[in-house]
């Protein structure tokens, strides 16, 4: 009650000075104060009080209360934005070019600023007002908008300033109806529900990518737990023999089995593991085929010591030594030799497995699901990041070499790792 008898006061008591002063003109003019002046100085007053009246009655339409704050012709509000500074730029820009009857918006990407024109709503129907009506000649038809964008750490402040497009000594006469009230509670509006459309767009994508990032765990897994059983059968059934007939090499053989399966148990979240590790697992798994092959298989390990931290997909390197012993050397009379190899370079480093086995024209058919499934993994794991070849090997047999990225180094270009002396042109087969 005490805002708007303020208000209804300050409009009278402003008027009266003018017409106050307008009747020291009148007098000097024309000799003295007539009825006529006092007809249109009671008029003006009681056009002021309407106004004054009309004012308070939109606010409390518009705002729900009459207060200091809603019946101001100058309004300001600010928000944080939780954006970087382009982000809430163009948010603030889309929130003012939305406002109705805007014209005139300039945007300053330089200093975050936009401002704009807002036509207010034509009192009377888009129609001229009379001739006669002056105070309406003389009305405020535009407003101001001023938003600012104040940068921060990880979120920006917005501010809003909206008032008359005309000098603010207007204010004292007329009120603005609650037009610039209108307009920053819009704007409030606007980017508050544009920062939360952006909020639930963000958390759907976080929510895509954790599911993205589980299906992927998932599958990791799958390809992780495809194990060849027949291995783990033949070996218990030879030293089930052996234990009958050369204790001694049983027992070697179950202590290699059993580094074998404490190096193979899947350990949970850890689908990638060291080269060291897996050469470990492999190294162990080679000993027993030994056992078995006797002087059918031989071994050559050239691994730098600074590689063995590399990281790699698990059971990665003993896929590929169980292909060239599957497919290469067990079918050779004789047997052959197995090289596991690995190198450093800028970007980059590779692991072969190569053999002098059958080669690919002598090699037995396989389903190709290990080589599938070890593309997939890599895949899965790195992206084009990584690589994976399969060539022949010079006099016979065959190389496989895995190209992954250095951890300590950005990954460059695919490419051919370096060949092996005297290696054919890359030929693949479906070896499983």
């Amino acid at each position: 009650m005490s805002s708007s008898l303020f208000l209804i006061l300050r409009t009278l008591f402003v008027w009266t000075v003018a017409i106050i002063l307008a009747g020291f003109a009148w007098g000097w003019l024309f000799n003295g104060v007539g009825g006529i002046f006092m007809i249109g100085a009671f008029l003006t007053l009681a056009v002021a009080l309407l106004g004054a009246i009309s004012h308070l009655r939109r606010v409390r339409l518009i705002a729900g209360r009459i207060d200091a704050s809603t019946l101001s012709s100058q309004q300001q509000r600010r928000i944080e934005v939780p954006l970087d500074a382009d982000a809430a730029f163009e948010l603030v820009a889309t929130a003012v070019q939305e406002l109705p009857g805007v014209e005139q918006v300039e945007l300053s990407r330089g200093s975050l600023q936009v401002r704009a024109r807002v036509r207010r709503s034509e009192p009377f129907g888009g129609r001229q007002p009379s001739r006669w009506n002056l105070l309406a000649r003389f009305a405020v038809h535009f407003d101001r908008v001023l938003a600012t964008v104040q940068p921060g750490d990880g979120t920006c402040g917005v501010t809003v300033l909206c008032e008359p497009d005309a000098p603010h000594w207007l204010d004292l006469f007329a009120g603005d109806e609650a037009s610039n009230y209108q307009n920053a509670e819009a704007l409030l509006r606007s980017l508050t529900l544009q920062v939360a459309a952006q909020r639930r767009k963000e958390q759907a994508a976080a929510e895509r990518s954790a599911t993205d990032h589980a299906l992927t765990a998932a599958r990791l897994n799958l390809l992780q737990a495809q194990v060849e059983p027949h291995f783990l059968y033949n070996t218990l059934a030879n030293a089930q023999v052996l234990a009958r007939t050369d204790p001694p090499r049983c027992e070697q053989m179950l202590g290699h089995l059993i580094q074998y399966l404490r190096r193979s148990l899947p350990r949970e979240h850890e689908a990638l593991s060291t080269l060291g590790e897996e050469l470990e697992r492999t190294c162990a798994y080679l000993e027993i085929l030994k056992i078995r092959m006797g002087a059918r298989l031989e071994l050559q390990v050239q691994v730098p010591e600074e590689l063995k931290d590399l990281q790699l997909p698990s059971m990665m390197l003993q896929t590929l030594v169980e292909n060239a012993i599957k497919h290469g050397l067990e079918p050779k009379p004789g047997g052959g030799t197995i090289w596991i190899m690995a190198r450093s370079f800028e970007d980059h480093a590779t692991v072969t497995v190569a053999d002098d086995g059958q080669g690919f024209g002598n090699a037995t058919a396989g389903t190709g699901i290990g080589l599938k499934n070890l593309r997939e993994r890599l895949q899965l794991t790195y992206g084009d990041a990584a690589s994976f070849s399969l060539v022949s090997n010079f006099p016979s047999g065959v190389a496989a070499t895995i190209r992954l990225p250095r951890p300590d180094a950005a990954a460059g270009g695919a490419g051919t790792p370096p060949p092996l002396p005297g290696q054919a042109q890359p030929r693949e087969v479906a070896h499983g």
